[in-house]
């Protein structure tokens, strides 16, 4: 039960503290347009997905990813809450997996069509090192709890 960090690990948490308040930024955006602009994702669901699906169940996939970035803000559960964020984006890519094979496809009006695409692709790699670095996330509930609890798997 020591709760005294070194200098590098007080340097690697506050690098992971970076990361994962970046990455969840990045997902919160989406996740409160769910719920500010839901025939938008209602168009994308339809779009992209063929599949028809009705504005509260688009706010309550919304309210639910809220939840988990609460809890990923905070850092507990974070094998399971990092796990769902690098989940959900993953689907993202996923869903538009075509646009991947042309990323410098220029469109009729001279727009780069597939940037957002790359961009998404670098920010899925973030979600990996999160992953990865879950060890050193101690400027978390999480990391505390491991370091003065008990060594437990799932903080």
């Amino acid at each position: 039960m020591n709760d005294k960090l070194t200098a590098v690990d007080q340097r690697d948490a506050f690098a992971v503290l970076l990361l994962r308040v970046g990455l969840i930024w990045f997902l919160f955006l989406w996740a409160i347009h769910k719920i500010l602009a839901t025939g938008q994702y209602q168009n994308l669901a339809r779009n992209f997905d063929k599949m028809e699906i009705d504005a509260s169940t688009v706010q309550i996939i919304g309210a639910v990813q809220i939840a988990v970035l609460f809890l990923a803000l905070i850092g507990i559960f974070r094998p399971f809450t990092y796990g769902a964020m690098a989940i959900t984006h993953a689907f993202t890519i996923f869903r538009q997996w075509e646009r991947y094979i042309d990323p410098f496809e220029i469109n009729a009006r001279g727009f780069p069509v597939n940037r957002n695409v790359s961009d998404s692709a670098a920010v899925m790699c973030a979600f990996i090192v999160l992953l990865l670095l879950i060890h050193r996330d101690h400027f978390s509930v999480g990391g505390w709890l491991k370091r003065n609890w008990e060594d437990k798997w799932w903080l």
